[in-house]
């Protein structure tokens, strides 16, 4: 397991390897809270319209190119 902990310590750069077994230890529920307090939702939704897709100028000039 040490070995383990030092590979994962060193691909994610903490100086310590206690920092590393901080969060080796915490459970399921910690992690999954964790990482649900960071999620961003990066796949648009279908039939929602984009940012991008109100700039007229911007859609008149990437036509343009074509």
């Amino acid at each position: 397991m040490r070995r383990r902990l030092i590979y994962i310590r060193d691909f994610l750069g903490h100086r310590s390897i206690q920092t590393t077994e901080i969060y080796a230890r915490a459970d399921s529920k910690q992690k999954r809270e964790a990482l649900e307090s960071v999620y961003v939702d990066v796949i648009p939704q279908k039939n929602k319209e984009r940012s991008w897709e109100k700039n007229h100028t911007l859609k008149d000039f990437l036509k343009s190119l074509g």
